[in-house]
């Protein structure tokens, strides 16, 4: 770097930043080859056969061998990366066109190829998304230093793609194998990746000291529906976070110094008028207003949720609410006779009765069971086990005024919670055996009933979410079910000892959620990726039939040969196509070909086909996959014609073979054509619309009776030029194509609706519905403190 061709105030800020990025990285790669050798080591004493285990120890032996190099040279690459900083500034910007757009190095690949970039790509994409906002400022200040347009985040020298493709490259002279890699790749996303977000904010800080952009802030600007909005009557349009630039015109010598140059890029560089002014050096959102149209849900099941608002009600407000409720409810109801007060049962013995009435519990699946019906269990119990002993049980056993405050507001949460299921009996029996724990810790600890983040609560949510999720019985996942289980188990066996049992198994049990949704993720991807090769191989097929099209046009060819020239020679064409591109030579013979089978074919002409042309086609067919003598027969037909070839008997022959066999890129049986439908109205215009609007990985809920049971699918991605989209469940496993037309159309008669994005879990939802019921009982004569819990 120290010679590198740059300006030297660059180069000073590239060096620091360097340092910055070494000091951090190379420690924590230490670490990473400590334990990725403790793992390969595990990993060779638990082998179950000694094939696996001498695998694992020479693995353990190369790297061991060649761990030396891998640190020097990774931070070798991350230093070439920061000298080539000012290198893709030259680079001019391809014009944007409406054409077709171009295959060019179309090639097939190794699925080991395509497993580890699935890899790299999931924890590049993980890191990006979780340092956006600091990636964004800090290629804002990249491009200061590069005198270009602001970077993106794969074009950062020193952002997630590069560093983790560059440590890919290093690690190539270990030679080790490419499930060993993968592991490898983990161990680095786990020790080194996971504090790659305030290295980002550490970047961005040293810059912003050094006076590059030191007052820049983020503003996202959003536009608001209009009046007129044609979907505005059931449709919520999508709000659009547009981002501006910086022009790539503006030179990085006077930026450097001058943060007021950043104006009019979307980026805040400062306090001014109409902007939100902010502290020096640090992003400034603008808050989301009421009137905004809620957002698509896109979140796998098990990713964290948007944050909960704050219902903070302190118990004893709680217990005022409860108190105006039961004044309300004892007016309504017949005065009873008076009867002898009823003692009292401390929380020493409620707990007791509580930890012997768990054990008897019913087994297997069970409908969701009342909070109060337990509370009388419990009491009865108790009576019993008094009568046994000899007590007296003419006096009723009653609970204290806070203990049955306590089951009161619980019984409120889980009837909230019982109209947000949706009848799974596996997981009601789950919410049913968290009852006596739950009880358990609230008659200890009233700060369950008061903050959303206490561990049982979040164990409570994760629990009921699993079953408020809209997927059809027949694709219930046991891998889910299972870790749900455990987890309730846990906490069954370890509440009475251990204070920390619901966070411990709320812990793990989110661990596995989270690896359920990585492995969504990436077979979500891989669909995706399936999804355009066959977009590609659509639009190839079109452009083929085009390039017939115009080679036939106003011609009087034989039907057979015209029938062979759109079956046979249309793939061909299309092979070329994908394989080359349109602006290759390649595509070009092949076009000059086509030419020469008209010429050669014309009624009533006769001329002579050119010398070769027949053994041009007949390899041309073979590579799509037609059996020699098949590809000979075909091109005879081409060459010479049908009136002077074969006999009818041997045209009919081939036409039978052509119609069985499978054209290029179908799978069995050609798809049926799409019926022709009517124009689309006003509404489902709209909704076609909004549909293209949505990002990729929107959720929509399927209804599917008449009843209104209905199924969530996901969005995973369409595409805008053959109108299909393709939707997976909630494993990523792909369910399905349709087109946008039909979904448009659905959306318009109510019979798909777009999930919105919610603003709290489900517990906490249910919790917030609960305090209603009880505010309504208490007449807005709450205190004003209290409007936190809403």
């Amino acid at each position: 770097m120290a010679t590198a061709a740059l300006p030297r105030r660059v180069r000073r800020l590239l060096e620091q930043l360097y340092a910055l990025v070494s000091d951090e990285i190379a420690p924590l790669l230490e670490r990473m080859l400590a334990e990725y050798e403790q793992q390969l080591f595990r990993q060779a004493d638990q082998a179950r056969n000694p094939s696996l285990q001498s695998g694992y120890l020479e693995t353990l032996r190369l790297v061991r061998l060649r761990r030396a190099d891998l640190i020097p040279r990774y931070l070798l690459g991350l230093e070439t990366a920061l000298t080539r900083l000012r290198e893709g500034a030259a680079v001019t910007a391809r014009p944007i066109t409406n054409s077709a757009p171009h295959f060019r190095e179309l090639r097939l690949v190794e699925d080991s190829e395509v497993d580890e970039n699935t890899v790299l790509r999931a924890v590049a994409s993980r890191h990006e998304s979780r340092a956006g906002l600091g990636l964004l400022l800090l290629g804002q200040r990249f491009g200061v230093l590069a005198g270009a347009p602001a970077f993106d985040s794969e074009r950062l020298p020193v952002g997630p793609q590069r560093l983790i493709r560059s440590f890919a490259e290093a690690c190539q002279p270990l030679q080790i194998s490419l499930e060993s890699r993968l592991d490898l790749y983990r161990v680095f996303d786990q020790q080194v990746m996971l504090g790659y977000a305030a290295m980002v904010e550490s970047m961005n800080a040293l810059l912003a000291r050094e006076n590059v952009l030191p007052s820049l802030s983020f503003v996202p600007l959003r536009t608001r529906p209009s009046a007129q909005n044609p979907a505005a009557d059931g449709l919520a349009a999508l709000a659009t976070e547009p981002v501006r630039r910086a022009s790539a015109s503006d030179p990085a010598g006077e930026r450097l110094n001058d943060p007021a140059r950043a104006a009019g890029t979307g980026l805040n560089p400062g306090p001014r008028t109409g902007a939100s002014a902010g502290p020096a050096q640090e992003p400034v959102a603008k808050p989301a207003r009421a009137n905004d149209p809620p957002r698509p849900h896109t979140a796998w099941p098990g990713q964290p949720a948007t944050a909960a608002s704050a219902d903070a009600v302190d118990f004893a407000t709680l217990q005022q609410w409860l108190g105006e409720r039961r004044e309300l409810v004892d007016k309504l109801r017949p005065r009873a006779q008076p009867s002898a007060p009823a003692a009292a049962l401390n929380t020493a013995d409620l707990l007791d009765a509580l930890n012997q009435l768990k054990d008897e519990l019913p087994r297997g699946p069970q409908p969701l069971r009342k909070v109060a019906d337990l509370r009388q269990s419990l009491l009865a119990a108790h009576e019993r086990n008094d009568g046994n002993t000899g007590t007296d049980t003419e006096r009723p056993i009653a609970l204290s005024r806070d203990d049955g405050d306590v089951f009161d507001l619980l019984d409120l949460l889980y009837g909230e919670i019982e109209q947000r299921l949706r009848g799974d009996a596996m997981i009601s029996t789950l919410l049913n055996r968290l009852q006596a724990p739950l009880l358990h810790a609230a008659l200890q600890d009233r700060s369950l009933l008061e903050h959303s983040g206490h561990p049982a609560r979040q164990l409570l949510n994760t629990v009921a979410e699993a079953g408020a999720r809209w997927t059809p019985t027949e694709e219930v996942d046991p891998q889910l079910h299972e870790p749900l289980r455990q987890a309730v188990d846990h906490v069954i066996e370890h509440y009475k000892v251990a204070p920390g049992a619901f966070d411990t198994a709320n812990q793990r049990l989110q661990e596995h959620l989270q690896s359920m949704a990585r492995k969504a993720e990436v077979s979500e991807r891989r669909h995706v990726e399936a999804a355009r090769g066959k977009e590609k191989l659509e639009l190839a097929k079109r452009r083929a039939n085009q390039a017939i099209d115009a080679s036939t046009a106003d011609q009087r060819l034989p039907r057979f040969v015209q029938t062979l020239l759109s079956q046979a020679w249309a793939d061909v064409l299309t092979l070329t196509l994908l394989r080359h591109g349109e602006d290759s030579d390649a595509w070009r013979r092949q076009l000059a070909i086509t030419e020469q089978i008209v010429a050669a074919n014309l009624t009533g002409v006769g001329a002579t086909a050119p010398c070769g042309l027949d053994a041009d086609i007949e390899h041309a067919l073979t590579l799509v996959g037609y059996h020699a003598d098949d590809a000979g027969a075909i091109s005879r037909q081409l060459t010479i014609g049908p009136a002077l070839t074969d006999d009818a008997a041997s045209r009919t022959e081939l036409a039978v073979k052509l119609r069985s066999r499978v054209r290029l890129g179908e799978e069995g049986q050609a798809p049926a054509p799409r019926a022709s439908l009517s124009p689309r109205d006003e509404r489902e215009q709209a909704c076609w619309e909004q549909i293209r609007a949505l990002p990729f990985g929107t959720w929509f809920e399927f209804v599917q009776n008449q009843q209104g049971d209905a199924v969530r699918r996901r969005l995973s991605w369409f595409s805008p030029i053959t109108d299909n989209a393709l939707f997976v469940n909630q494993r990523g496993q792909r369910v399905g194509e349709q087109s946008l037309d039909s979904l448009a159309r659905m959306l318009a008669r109510g019979q798909v609706r777009i999930v919105a994005e919610e603003r709290s879990r489900l517990v906490d939802r249910a919790w917030h519905a609960a305090l209603d019921v009880l505010r309504g009982f208490g007449g807005g004569r709450a205190p004003a403190t209290d409007g936190a819990g809403a």
